[in-house]
């Protein structure tokens, strides 16, 4: 009886070392409130699963639910008399007046537009005397599931959203002896006391919903405009089970003692099909036969593709089985979790590979996950740091094709930007606002200059298109994607500089910092200015990129020309006041809120590489000035501006102070789901962070530089990373011990000669192509 006691003990030990191990997400108690479920994803077809145990709710997602339609509203009405005139008060001093006319000729100001839930699947089950509670979502497999004891008996829930099948499965199991008893239901919220859905059966085992999404509190121009019209849906289940164990009702399926069903769901829009209503019925058709287990390991091959090109591990493994849950409550009462901090690193990557495929929309400000019928910020697309940050982690962590539905959004945008570049400002090239949503709006929305009267959105994404490049040395893509996109934001920026009053240099005007103002001479608080730093960095960026493409594709033209001379004319974008910070502005002004969470002066550091400790290093240390003024004045807020600061502290090859980042991360912007809460819950947290700690491990910003461990925390003494890629298309494998690396390959996909940092030293090695080169100290 001992040796069994014993060997069931070692069974179950061995059984927690294993899940602990693995990267998962558990609780013992069902979600109370959204903030709590799981999320499930296939890019496009997503849903936040509760895991209750009586009246279970999996809130439904679908990427392509929008009010409104493709050229619903027009441009905004300035023209470039009205840009002069800004430009003309500007020189005067006059920056209230440029503020206000910006504004009034070029934006279509206050604009609610939003991304919208898909509704709620619902299941009205009621269970009593409930033990043994566990749900849990395995990044491994992508598996959502919940398991509980009702009564003695088992209860079992298993949800995937299968890229594969185009749809959600849930199976559902008991073997308690009255088996599922309850109704199955479809609902979607009203829009402002108005029906947005219908719900029937159609068929044997069949529940339909379908409708359209309106926005009765919509607006524009700050004024309201009810939106009546949006994308159409049409969403099937089928409940897979024995014919005698269901029932067919009017607007709802009810099981009456099923021991197991299949749950398969499906939704198809009009914004991808117009024949939407028979696309669902041939997706459904499509995996009606299927069993569970063929649609599990349909899913689990494809899904395994993208997530297991890389991975982490962080100090030794963990082998206490602790809820995740109580693992943030103990890192708030002042415990260092490596596991946590691992396990939230692969959560980016699972949520980009969920909220993000090649030919679905790209991922929003809440991914695909979003409740509301108005959502916080229209949920829409964010270009003033948060759509690129939700792709910030794509490359590194060997995910270059998930950047595909970015670069088609954005190709989209840039085309419609056109429009903007040349009614209201008479130039060439292309203009991105500082926000839009599915349909691509090219017109600035804002109703104040400081919150998105800005021009350098087209800037940051051609970063972006660059970058990719870099990492993965694709020429093709860069002839026929990227060098399009960075011509077309380069010429409208060529057009678009003046002269600085005084100086034979060029800036952008008007200019802004997103979102903070400044003091002028005259005491007010505004926004405009001419040449802000970030401006002149971000244009100095897509030059120096455009340049250096043309280059590489041997692309002679008349811009090519104009724009290396005007490189070599811009103001400084880095300038250094007096203090030692770089200044936000072209001269060096008060802020009016000094802690602000945007650090836009400080692209050029990052995800610019213009300030390197190597290439400028009074320029690298302004950097650490610049931030600790704004950490001592509040700065850093929740979200996306600490993942950010992870990114900046690793850039700074300070580890301590990014891993003391990670900290407040976790303690004030996690919710339990591990979801990044802004507040409220915004995707791109989740995304800067895994960004940020693959920051730490291997940078390669600098040309022809690889740093191994640039900022390696002394808390991640051990570790092992297995697929992080560099740029230069090199995919490096390594392990270190004591804060050394004691193992590394590097695998290029193109022949080349690197300098490589690691241990404290330096070596140059020529990599050839397909040749692994590699060490491993004993």
């Amino acid at each position: 009886m001992k040796s069994l006691t014993a060997l069931i003990a070692l069974f179950f030990t061995f059984c927690s070392i294993c899940f602990s191990q693995k990267s998962i997400l558990w609780y013992n108690q069902p979600a109370e409130k959204w903030e709590e479920a799981l999320p499930v994803g296939n890019g496009r077809l997503g849903a936040m699963v509760f895991g209750k145990t009586s009246m279970e709710r999996i809130q439904l997602n679908e990427d392509s639910m929008w009010s409104g339609f493709d050229g619903e509203w027009e441009i905004a009405k300035g023209r470039r008399k009205d840009l002069d005139q800004v430009r003309a008060y500007l020189r005067a001093g006059e920056n209230e007046k440029a503020d206000s006319l910006w504004v009034g000729a070029f934006s279509r100001k206050g604009i609610t537009r939003s991304h919208q839930t898909l509704g709620d699947l619902w299941l009205d089950f009621e269970f009593k005397e409930i033990t043994d509670y566990k749900r849990s979502l395995d990044l491994n497999t992508a598996l959502a599931t919940s398991t509980f004891k009702t009564e003695g008996y088992s209860v079992n829930q298993s949800i995937i959203s299968s890229a594969p099948d185009n749809a959600i499965f849930i199976k559902l199991s008991t073997d308690h002896p009255n088996g599922f008893v309850g109704k199955i239901r479809l609902s979607r919220p009203d829009d402002e006391g108005f029906a947005t859905a219908t719900s029937s059966t159609v068929g044997k085992n069949t529940l339909e919903m379908s409708g359209m999404a309106t926005q009765r509190k919509g607006q524009i121009d700050s004024k309201p405009y009810p939106i009546l019209e949006g994308v159409k849906f049409r969403t099937l289940i089928f409940a897979d089970t024995d014919e005698e164990t269901i029932i067919t009702g009017s607007d709802f399926l009810e099981l009456k003692g099923t021991k197991e069903v299949i749950l398969k769901l499906v939704t198809e829009t009009s914004f991808y099909d117009k024949n939407y209503q028979v696309g669902a019925e041939r997706d459904l058709e499509a995996i009606k036969g299927k069993s569970w287990d063929e649609a599990l390991a349909n899913h689990s091959e494809e899904y395994s593709e993208w997530f297991d090109r890389m991975k982490l591990s962080l100090g030794n493994p963990s082998v206490a089985e602790v809820p995740t849950d109580v693992r943030i409550e103990n890192v708030k009462a002042g415990e260092t979790d490596l596991y946590l901090e691992k396990l939230l690193f692969d959560y980016g990557r699972y949520l980009l590979i969920s909220s993000s495929r090649p030919g679905t929309n790209p991922a929003n400000l809440q991914g695909i996950w979003n409740e509301h019928i108005n959502a916080p910020w229209n949920a829409d697309y964010h270009l003033n740091i948060n759509l690129q940050m939700n792709y910030w982690p794509a490359d590194v962590t060997n995910l270059s094709k998930l950047n595909q539905p970015l670069f088609d959004f954005i190709d989209g945008a840039i085309y419609k930007g056109q429009e903007v570049a040349q009614k209201n400002f008479d130039m060439p090239g292309t203009y991105l606002p500082h926000a839009t949503d599915l349909w691509q709006v090219p017109f600035m929305r804002a109703a104040t200059a400081y919150w998105g009267g800005w021009v350098g959105a087209g800037g940051w994404m051609a970063r972006h298109y660059w970058d990719h490049y870099l990492f993965t040395r694709d020429e093709r893509f860069l002839k026929d994607r990227a060098f399009p996109a960075i011509a077309a934001v380069a010429a409208f920026y060529s057009a678009w500089l003046v002269e600085y009053p005084g100086e034979n240099t060029l800036v952008s005007a008007p200019s802004t910092s997103p979102e903070n103002q400044f003091i002028n001479e005259k005491g007010e608080s505004v926004a405009t200015t001419m040449g802000a730093a970030m401006d002149q960095q971000i244009i100095a960026d897509v030059f120096t990129s455009f340049l250096e493409a043309a280059r590489i594709l041997d692309s002679e033209s008349r811009l090519r020309n104009k724009i290396k001379e005007q490189l070599g004319q811009l103001r400084p974008g880095v300038q250094i006041g007096e203090d030692g910070r770089i200044l936000e502005w072209d001269q060096p002004y008060e802020e009016t809120e000094k802690g602000h969470r945007h650090m836009s002066h400080l692209y050029a550091f990052h995800p610019g590489s213009a300030i390197t400790q190597n290439e400028t290093p009074e320029a690298f240390e302004a950097v650490r000035k610049t931030l600790n003024y704004r950490l001592e004045n509040g700065g850093a807020g929740p979200g996306w501006s600490r993942a950010w600061l992870i990114n900046f502290s690793a850039r700074l090859l300070d580890g301590e102070m990014a891993h003391e980042h990670i900290q407040k991360l976790l303690t004030q912007s996690i919710f339990i789901n591990l979801l990044d809460g802004h507040p409220p819950f915004q995707i791109d947290g989740n995304f800067g962070y895994t960004a940020g700690v693959a920051e730490m491990l291997i940078q390669s910003n600098e040309a022809g530089i690889i740093r191994l461990l640039p900022a390696l925390p002394k808390a991640w003494s051990k570790g092992e990373v297995k697929g992080i890629k560099a740029r230069g298309n090199i995919t490096v494998d390594m392990a270190w011990e004591n804060g050394e690396v004691t193992y590394l390959s590097l695998l290029p996909e193109a022949s080349q000669t690197i300098t490589l940092f690691y241990n404290g030293s330096e070596t140059t090695i020529m990599l050839k192509k397909g040749e692994k080169f590699g060490f491993e100290f004993d």
